[in-house]
């Protein structure tokens, strides 16, 4: 005769995989039916995410409290390094500063001794008047400015007109409140200037591009690309020392020079108004 337990055990098998797999058709069922709850927005199911939601809110806000004091410190330490590394860069600069400004009182006592010594007369003051660029008479043959500045205003014949970047060219027309302008780049602009580097003279020529040619220069052996080209103040229509542009190739012994300023991006300009000695006498409207 068998024993009982050992029924009962072989019993207990098929009961235990029966349950299991009810069990697992159960959870299916049971996914399946929160699945479609949720999606439905059922009221208990709001409520029920409302309540955890309660429940968890503050212990999320704890837990991310120290996370976000972290950052904070850490925001405060870059802080502290970016106002250090700013503030060695700007004792850097002062010292620099320190320096340039030592050797510009330095030359300037230089200077007055020597125009002392020499009796040297001192160059006229240099004022301007504003305007703005109103047309562009530009073309294949001629390129000019016009400009709402006129001799009621200052301006006169002969002017220099300049920028910020540098010269940009002289007024060749003026009428009672507009002028205009001849630019660098005309065919007909000639302008003497200097080597910054150098001091060699030339006249920088314009020819209907966006280059300029040197010529006249004596040496011509002498221009380097990279030379910055500034006016000679010779002929006293324009003072000395205003920046025209730089020498960027040398093409069958002529220097090229691309100029500092952008002429198809003007709209305010300055009308020099240089009184060299001399000229007052020679302008039958006083000084317009």
């Amino acid at each position: 005769m068998r024993p009982i337990g050992g029924r009962i055990g072989r019993l207990a098998v098929p009961l235990r995989v029966l349950a299991q797999r009810f069990a697992l058709l159960l959870l299916v069922g049971a996914s399946i039916a929160l699945m479609i709850t949720a999606k439905g927005e059922h009221w208990a199911v709001e409520r029920v995410r409302t309540a955890v939601m309660d429940v968890v809110a503050p212990v999320l806000d704890v837990i991310a409290r120290p996370a976000q004091a972290l950052n904070n410190a850490t925001e405060q330490v870059s802080q502290l390094a970016f106002v250090y590394r700013e503030n060695e860069r700007l004792r850097e600069e002062n010292d620099r500063l320190r320096a340039w400004q030592s050797t510009a009182r330095r030359l300037e006592t230089e200077n007055a001794a020597f125009r002392a010594l020499l009796r040297a007369r001192p160059e006229p003051g240099v004022t301007y008047v504003s305007g703005r660029v109103i047309g562009d008479s530009g073309g294949p043959w001629v390129r000019t400015l016009a400009l709402n500045a006129g001799e009621s205003d200052g301006v006169r014949k002969g002017s220099a007109v300049v920028t910020g970047d540098g010269l940009v060219g002289r007024v060749v027309e003026s009428g009672d409140r507009s002028s205009r302008i001849l630019l660098l780049t005309d065919l007909n602009s000639r302008v003497p200037v200097v080597v910054e580097s150098s001091r060699y003279r030339a006249i920088l020529e314009g020819d209907n591009t966006d280059t300029l040619k040197l010529s006249f220069v004596i040496p011509a052996d002498e221009i380097r690309v990279g030379d910055r080209i500034v006016t000679s103040g010779s002929g006293g229509l324009f003072p000395a020392g205003l920046p025209i542009g730089d020498v960027t190739a040398i093409k069958d012994g002529t220097a090229l020079v691309t100029p500092l300023v952008r002429f198809d991006r003007l709209e305010y300009v300055r009308v020099l108004r240089f009184d060299f000695p001399g000229m007052e006498a020679d302008n039958p409207r006083g000084g317009r």
